[in-house]
């Protein structure tokens, strides 16, 4: 399945959600639910109760684009992961999510949404251990540290400046005057998204 490229604030609207696509317009009175608080389309205000199917894959979908708009095909390769990993299996995939490499720029407060810090890591301006990753999707182990490469630090700093004030979670380690991260341990699901259902998720797969 191709990468969404379709307008991010439809995307919101269908789910009845905020999924904070669009990085600080998501907060403002611009933003697309608060301005149309109900679907796209000609029927979008219309809906119908979903069937126990249908919540299952709403709540996968939500999850999806949450995390950046990632692929069918590879959040599939995440919850099979997830899956065989020792532990239990929501808990599992909501880390593995968490664990990508432009959430975590995203959530330090170097970019002002997932699709910006996809951008700026695909144009080679962060390290990992002092090595250049240019894959958004790279998966973070505990203690390795980003930083930014020196000819992008005057771009970084001009991006963060715009950006509000936020603090970064507690499993992360950020020096924002010196532009480094790091990865200090997984998550626990208490300080993962609490909107999140994974048990409809789990539930989706298992059908």
């Amino acid at each position: 399945m191709a990468r969404y490229r379709g307008p991010v604030c439809k995307l919101c609207r269908n789910e009845n959600e905020k999924l904070f696509l669009k990085g600080e317009r998501c907060y403002s009175a611009k933003c697309g639910i608060t301005k149309r608080p109900y679907g796209s389309g000609q029927h979008g205000q219309s809906r119908k109760k979903l069937s126990e199917y249908g919540l299952h894959l709403r709540e996968k979908q939500k999850l999806r684009f949450k995390s950046g708009i990632i692929s069918e095909k590879q959040f599939s390769r995440y919850f099979k992961i997830a899956a065989r990993k020792q532990g239990v299996t929501g808990t599992n995939l909501l880390q593995i999510l968490e664990s990508r490499l432009d959430n975590v720029v995203y959530k330090a407060g170097f970019a002002a949404s997932k699709s910006q810090a996809r951008q700026l890591i695909r144009h080679g301006h962060f390290l990992v251990d002092g090595r250049k990753v240019n894959i958004p999707s790279y998966r973070l182990k505990i203690n390795q540290e980003i930083t930014v490469r020196n000819k992008s630090e005057k771009l970084l700093k001009s991006i963060m400046e715009d950006l509000s004030i936020s603090a970064a979670p507690r499993w992360l380690a950020v020096d924002k005057d010196k532009l480094i991260i790091k990865y200090e341990s997984v998550p626990e699901r208490d300080e993962l998204d609490p909107t999140v259902k994974e048990p409809l998720i789990i539930e989706y797969y298992s059908r």
